[in-house]
């Protein structure tokens, strides 16, 4: 349901997007900073990453690629139960645990999942922080690394501390464990890479809202808080209006004519925001936040 619920809402936002002009975000103040690194990490991908990734699938046998996929994330068992520890979530801590002993050692170093009637989860120290109040703060696009926040990316130095990875002395093999890390799972994107392409609006901006309703999906377990947006004159002229509901007995609803319904909203019209030319990011917010976090 969570899941379906995060794709109405994304695909609303793509309908927007290509009907509405760009306007700046207010989570993203940095936003031409952002735009600039965006690009630099675009023109690295298309030139590098991608190509290594296509070539990659193209050799790479299915099984092969499993346990490449295998290997890392019983790796990360590591990270995901010491921030499940840090937000008191034991029953995922104590599944995430078993997954790395198992895997670890049944598993042949993680290669094969073996555990994997053991519901395995997704925590990290961004959300860890979330968890505890911390604001997400502003957006950030990190050079090769790309969408985060400033939270996130206090985050992601945080999880990279107690990496095994980082604890591998012979610098050769940690730099290729690194890349070998790196390809497989932009390898794995390459799929998703298709709404991009076939979506006709903006990828910076579609990559922006995307990433910021998947993290506050995660940080609240898939129960993101309802919110209300209120923006006076000096907040560019948009004003929150709660939509009124014709008052017709419930027990009418399902045989109401057609004619008694059209009267009904004729009564008591629908009240968009009201929005100047160029609030169409604004306006996005409170269409996803209307029809996507209920």
């Amino acid at each position: 349901m969570q899941t379906t619920r995060i794709f109405l809402t994304l695909t609303i936002i793509v309908l927007a997007g290509c009907a509405s002009p760009q306007v700046k975000n207010p989570a993203d103040p940095l936003e031409s900073l952002n735009r600039g690194v965006y690009q630099f990490n675009d023109t690295v991908d298309k030139a590098i990453a991608k190509p290594v990734a296509q070539g990659y699938n193209a050799v790479m046998p299915l099984p092969g690629k499993i346990m490449v996929s295998n290997f890392f994330s019983n790796l990360d068992d590591v990270i995901i139960t010491a921030n499940d520890l840090l937000q008191f979530k034991f029953a995922q801590a104590a599944s995430d645990g078993a997954r790395f002993l198992f895997n670890s050692t049944f598993g042949i170093f993680g290669l094969f999942d073996v555990a994997h009637r053991l519901e395995k989860h997704n925590e990290d120290f961004g959300q860890t922080l979330g968890y505890w109040g911390i604001g997400s703060g502003p957006y950030l696009v990190l050079p090769i690394l790309g969408p985060s926040s400033v939270r996130d990316g206090v985050g992601l130095y945080a999880d990279s501390r107690p990496s095994r990875l980082r604890h591998v002395d012979h610098i050769r093999t940690r730099n290729q464990l690194y890349l070998t890390k790196a390809v497989n799972r932009r390898a794995q994107l390459l799929d998703q890479e298709k709404v991009l392409d076939t979506a006709a609006l903006d990828r910076y901006e579609f990559i922006r809202d995307a990433y910021l309703l998947r993290r506050q999906s995660l940080v609240y377990d898939g129960n993101p808080p309802r919110e209300k947006y209120d923006y006076d004159e000096e907040d560019n002229g948009f004003e929150y209006q709660e939509v009124p509901i014709p008052n017709v007995p419930s027990s009418e609803n399902n045989d109401m004519p057609a004619t008694r319904l059209a009267s009904a909203a004729q009564q008591q019209p629908f009240t968009a925001p009201q929005t100047e030319a160029g609030h169409s990011g604004v306006y996005k917010v409170w269409v996803a936040q209307r029809a996507g976090m209920r």
